[in-house]
């Protein structure tokens, strides 16, 4: 019987190993899709819009893309985690976002909506974090630099909120917060004229 138990050891220790190597395979997130090409036209396009309804329905647009989580998985996540978060449940959609940026860790709107949450509970420190991590992924992400700009500002970094601010603006010159960099704004630009 030991020698039975010998032979069949790494014979149940293979079978372990492949099942746990398919198994982590089956969690893997694989990469978000790729919607860069869309979002640069759609930047142009609200760059010109020649009104806000139009400017809106442009940023939806956006909106739609960024969204778009890289499977099922991950999109059941996200979706949870935006419900929780509009139902104040910042707790739970903490949690989804922990576990959507655990699972998707390259997916920027993971991060967008994590800073979020963390802004909403005026964690801006955390936020900021989040921001950074989800514009490394996507540059371009306006949702998120603005949020950058938001958070910097209310941690009372006025220059860095300026600079943030300008560059989501020189992208989408429509954004709700563009008051703020309007004259006399807590966020005008220094020595320019917008």
């Amino acid at each position: 019987m030991p020698r039975s138990v010998s032979h069949s050891a790494p014979l149940f220790a293979s079978l372990i190993a492949g099942a746990l190597a398919g198994a982590a395979s089956a969690d893997t997130c694989p990469a978000a899709p790729d919607h860069s090409e869309v979002l640069q036209s759609l930047i142009s396009q609200v760059r010109v819009a020649p009104n806000e309804i139009q400017a809106a329905q442009i940023s939806n647009e956006m909106w739609s893309y960024w969204a778009d989580a890289p499977n099922e998985q991950a999109q059941a996540i996200l979706d949870r985690g935006m419900r929780r978060r509009s139902s104040y449940d910042f707790i739970g959609a903490l949690a989804d976002f922990d576990a959507l940026v655990d699972y998707c860790p390259h997916y920027a709107e993971g991060y967008n909506q994590r800073a979020f949450v963390n802004y909403l509970r005026h964690d801006f420190p955390a936020a900021l974090v989040d921001l950074d991590r989800a514009l490394e992924i996507s540059p371009q992400h306006i949702a998120a630099m603005s949020g950058k700009a938001l958070s910097l500002y209310a941690l009372g970094r006025l220059d860095e909120a300026s600079a943030v601010l300008q560059q989501a603006l020189s992208l989408n010159p429509w954004l709700p917060e563009r008051g703020l960099a309007g004259p006399g704004g807590p966020l005008e630009p220094k020595g320019q004229e917008l």
